[in-house]
């Protein structure tokens, strides 16, 4: 009966909720009582209060890009280690190389304050869809419809953000056909408490990114600060630990299999609403060129960076975000033909299409809405390969990016703040900043070359309706490695850009003041900042037809569905609700939910990137699991998998249990499900989180952190206790 009971349950409403990424509105409109059959112990209501802006939804916030969750109310943050790499790397050097050995803060004091890191925390959610549509003149073409858009949504953070310590956003769901404006306390004194050494952190490295099994430590505990007053302040000897309101207690007795889990936090982009031919599109030509073109970048930094150990930790931060969407891209390209993503879409578009001409002519529009939008589809991906690298810029050599940066502040300068760029306007000048003094760190001067080198090679190559003005007029239009190789050499050796005070005074320029320096590489920055403004205007009037025209097709689909449809991510707070599930990703394999400290010494080799620290090997080969180990497993749990609808943006979301209690922390998804970014398929959607108890198992039998367990409100464990039996 009871089993009956659950299947009618499932069946009944906002049914099949396992898949989406549900914003805060969205939960209060779910079933209770289907909730409740999934194992939420909790009214819905706990999980988000609209009117205070209160609940389990508020302890989880943004960390720079990635998410996090409150632990303690004294400001302590849990996310990723990959999350945190860029506190870590700064702090580092091949004297105190903290990225290889770990950090933890024995005294508040000793806490290292990250340069630009900031922490948001939700406040509120105000559907603002009539006054931004209302902003659109009446017969506006594309590019004026686009602008009179974002100029709207500029007017509506401003006025947001006249409250101290804020930051806001409109952000857009299912193509225009809602805005939402997005408020946010923003913490900007953030500092490093604790970070595992990377042979934990990373452990498996790129060889076992996306994939399972998997015994990986992936994560790191930082603080939030603010001013004596309670008032957000950037760094300060005399700050003090932000109190948080919401924070998740740990449950140390973790998880098991089919437990109900939830993963709260701020997933980044998602395409399920694309047209099946933008998603062919992306199979056929943006992915493979991705893999093309970041491979090669990978291969220069790791070649250079073996060189020389501080070159090494130079390329750290850039090798690791390029190998994580190089590797991402390959498992785009095989989830999509594996899962027939693409034919799906064109079936399910086509169902909708078929729906809609018999429904009436209301619906009229929406077919023609789609076929629309294929002709613009069709229209954008003449002049592909030119504006892929031009859009890959800012991933590839270090100096042009920063050129192009400042040359494009200047320009942006010159125009009334509401008229600029979002990322130019004045809000932005502080991460700006950051930005240009951050990328400091990741400066090295042969991988620099070598990687500028590629990128004009293939710049050469392109065809005579693809050209990009600025490598013609500083490099010709024929490529010739040794000529190319001198050009590179003279501007690097005539620059200022590369020099932290000099670039920082740069940033305060006008254009005009940047022409005469004549600085070789910040004219080569200048000529390549036109030619990206001139693509942005091009990207516009593209958005600005899809603003005209994607949200008539997206009213049919989600009629035709018949029930809630969670929009596609969008950096903004989500939560997707799941169980500890094991899968089979192919004919004879069946995958079980849970990793352990014996399986990760069964990895050792050590060697990279499976080299276990001694103190973790000495400590786990022991078997002093202290209260940490599980009685089933008979061994500490260090990983495991649930079905959560989750992209990128979730690294270091928070997994709780029906109670509200942190379990572990999501920091990855199976190789099988990467496509997932595409279309849900329950077989294969898995998460990868860290095991709360492997946390406490570091801290306590590793690291004698007691301090900071005291904190966490955990009693440290006995040094030694023989294995379960």
């Amino acid at each position: 009966m009871k089993k009956t009971l659950l299947l009618l349950s499932l069946v009944a409403a906002p049914a099949l909720a396992v898949e989406g990424k549900w914003t805060p509105q969205q939960v209060l409109e779910l079933d209770p009582a289907w909730l409740q059959a999934q194992g939420l112990e909790l009214p819905p209501q706990k999980l988000w209060d609209p009117q205070r802006g209160t609940g389990l939804l508020a302890g989880t916030v943004n960390v720079g890009g990635c998410s996090g969750a409150f632990i303690a109310q004294a400001g302590l943050v849990i996310t990723n280690h990959h999350c945190a790499f860029g506190v870590i790397q700064e702090h580092s050097t091949p004297q105190r190389d903290l990225i290889t050995n770990g950090f933890l803060a024995s005294r508040s004091q000793d806490e290292l304050p990250g340069k630009g890191s900031r922490v948001q925390v939700p406040r509120s959610f105000k559907d603002v869809t009539k006054e931004v549509l209302a902003a659109v003149p009446a017969g506006a073409d594309d590019s004026a419809r686009y602008k009179a858009i974002e100029r709207k949504q500029k007017e509506l953070v401003a006025e947001c953000e006249k409250r101290p310590a804020t930051r806001c956003q409109v952000a857009t769901f299912d193509g225009g056909l809602n805005f939402t404006l997005v408020d946010a306390v923003e913490l900007t004194d953030v500092r490093l408490v604790y970070a595992p050494p990377r042979g934990v952190g990373e452990y498996g490295g790129e060889e076992d990114n996306w994939m399972w099994p998997r015994h990986t430590g992936d994560f790191a505990i930082l603080r939030a600060y603010t001013a004596p007053d309670g008032a957000s302040a950037p760094y300060n000897v005399k700050n003090v630990p932000y109190k948080a309101e919401f924070f998740f207690p740990l449950a140390t007795e973790g998880v098991k299999p089919d437990d109900f889990v939830m993963v709260l936090g701020y997933p980044g982009l998602t395409y399920r609403a694309l047209l099946a031919e933008e998603m062919a599109e992306r199979q056929s030509r943006l992915y493979p060129r991705m893999r093309d073109v970041f491979g090669e970048a990978i291969r220069i930094l790791e070649e250079e960076g073996d060189k020389d150990p501080a070159g090494k930790i130079a390329v750290a931060s850039t090798l690791k975000s390029l190998h994580n969407v190089h590797k991402n891209a390959g498992g785009q390209l095989e989830g999509l033909k594996r899962g027939r993503i693409v034919e799906k879409q064109r079936d399910a578009e086509a169902a909708v299409a078929a729906w809609a001409r018999k429904a009436g002519a209301q619906w009229t529009g929406a077919v023609k809405a789609r076929e629309a939008l294929l002709a613009e589809q069709a229209a954008t991906g003449k002049l592909f390969e030119r504006e892929f690298l031009l859009a890959s810029v800012n991933r590839l050599a270090r100096g042009p990016a920063l050129a192009a940066t400042v040359s494009r502040l200047a320009a942006e300068r010159a125009k009334p703040d509401l008229e600029r760029r979002p990322e130019y306007m004045e809000r932005e000048q502080p991460r700006i900043k950051d930005r240009l003094e951050r990328e400091q760190k990741n400066l090295f001067l042969p991988a620099e070359k070598r990687l500028l080198l590629a990128f004009v090679k293939r710049a050469q190559a392109l065809g005579a309706q693809e050209r990009i003005a600025a490598v013609d007029k500083h490099f010709g239009k024929a490529f010739s490695e040794k000529d190319v190789a001198a050009k590179i050499d003279a501007m690097y050796a005539g620059t200022q850009v590369l020099t932290l005070d000099a670039r920082l005074k740069m940033a305060g320029e006008t254009v005009a003041q940047l022409e005469a320096r004549k600085d070789p590489l910040l004219a080569f920055g200048l000529d390549l900042a036109k030619e990206l403004t001139a693509l942005d205007e091009v990207k516009d009037r593209r958005q600005g037809a899809a603003f005209r025209l994607r949200p008539e097709w997206r009213k049919a689909v989600l009629a035709h569905a018949g029930k809630p449809v969670a929009p596609d991510a969008n950096g903004t707070l989500r939560v997707t609700f799941a169980k500890v599930r094991g899968y089979a990703p192919r004919d004879g394999a069946i995958y079980t939910p849970q990793t352990t400290l014996s399986g990760l010494l069964a990895k050792n080799t050590g060697e990279e990137p499976f080299d276990v620290p001694a103190k973790v090997a000495r400590t786990a080969e022991a078997k002093r699991f202290g209260p940490w180990g599980d009685p089933a497993l008979k061994d500490v749990p260090v990983n495991f998998l649930a079905d959560a609808d989750t992209t990128g943006g979730n690294s270091g979301s928070p997994t709780v249990n029906g109670r509200g209690q942190l379990v572990g922390v999501n920091f990855d998804r199976v190789w099988e499900n990467v496509a997932n970014d595409f279309g849900y398929n329950p077989d294969v959607a898995r998460n990868v989180n860290v095991d709360v108890r492997y946390i406490l198992w570091m801290l306590d039998q590793v690291e004698n952190a007691d301090a900071l367990l005291r904190e966490l409100g955990v009693r440290k464990g006995p040094p030694v206790v023989k294995e379960t039996r």
